[in-house]
């Protein structure tokens, strides 16, 4: 990690903005990765040929086998990426992690080192130009334009004063990066097409397609938390930041449209408040490991915090999103 000078040292948060993020803005510049395009290009046309398949010729149990892939691609991402080592919300035991790494990897979202270097960065500059996935920068930039278009200066700039120690101690992360390509080419893409040529006979054609569109179900799952959850919802805890609760967003993302909550108080395991767990499958899955002693120093917000908190900086909407936060 490249040190900061003493003069940033000195900075607060809000002067780094100004000296640093905010000049930038005139500056903004989408300078196209044009592979990058042809890459999300394909999966997506290749994902909707396989939508087709799923009605015209594929199995039902291939269908199956394709939700079950999606879920387990989304946990290592939600449970794994996200809570565990980004937000270090939980510890996990190593067999926890070991799973965790092989869901992340079905997933595949880049590595986990580079997953939460991007996300520790969109927290603590969320929705400037040093947020990799800046929502001011619209819709479409935030969901996927940001991953077809170089950096902008300031992301790189501060993406260099992320501290990452505890993610490049973790041997089971530095194992997935180190080898990326064989690990993450197996779990994601070799695994789920083979798995229904050789167990129940489907054909390749199927099994490689309806595995793309399960994969594309997974990003674009990931990607409605950046975009639809920094557009759409209600704001019961902070009303001046983009993040919004979004529940069509937590139903796809298994628990993470609670977005207002979350970038309120990033480190609560379950990125949701009180009786939100119905539509967090994330949450519930942490806690049954938890209940096995897997996974433990679970973090939680107390409710006195969350209703003071509601009521001094919310937009007046309750904690569901429907009725009016009430002094109690």
């Amino acid at each position: 990690m490249a040190p900061q000078t003493e003069q940033e040292d000195s900075l607060s948060k809000d002067e780094m903005f100004e000296k640093f993020v905010a000049p930038q803005a005139d500056k903004r510049e989408y300078k196209i990765l044009y592979f990058n395009i042809l890459t999300f290009l394909y999966w997506h046309i290749a994902g909707l040929y396989g939508l087709y398949l799923c009605f015209a010729s594929a199995k039902w149990v291939s269908v199956l086998n394709c939700f079950i892939f999606y879920v387990l691609g989304q946990i290592g991402i939600t449970a794994g990426a996200h809570r565990l080592w980004s937000h270090r919300s939980y510890k996990a035991k190593l067999p926890l992690e070991i799973i965790l790494i092989f869901f992340n990897s079905i997933g595949f979202q880049n590595t986990v080192i580079d997953w939460v270097r991007n996300h520790r960065l969109h927290h603590k500059y969320t929705d400037t130009d040093a947020d990799p996935h800046n929502a001011t920068r619209g819709f479409f930039f935030s969901h996927l334009g940001w991953l077809i278009t170089k950096k902008h200066p300031a992301v790189k700039k501060f993406g260099k004063t992320i501290d990452l120690s505890d993610i490049y101690n973790n041997s089971v992360l530095t194992f997935q990066k180190k080898y990326a390509i064989p690990v993450i080419g197996v779990c994601c893409f070799v695994l789920p097409t083979v798995i229904p040529m050789y167990l129940w006979g489907e054909t390749f054609n199927n099994a490689w397609h309806i595995n793309i569109l399960r994969y594309m179900l997974n990003l674009n799952a990931t990607f409605l938390v950046n975009s639809a959850a920094h557009k759409w919802g209600y704001k019961p805890y902070d009303k001046n930041i983009l993040a919004s609760q979004c529940h069509p967003v937590s139903l796809v993302a298994l628990g993470e449209g609670f977005h207002n909550y979350h970038h309120v108080f990033p480190w609560d395991y379950k990125t949701a408040e009180l009786g939100n767990n119905n539509l967090n499958f994330t949450t519930k899955f942490i806690d049954f490991f938890a209940r096995i002693g897997w996974a433990y120093d679970l973090k939680t917000v107390p409710d006195d915090i969350l209703k003071n908190r509601a009521l001094r900086t919310g937009d007046g909407t309750d904690f569901g999103g429907s009725r009016r936060a009430k002094v109690i």
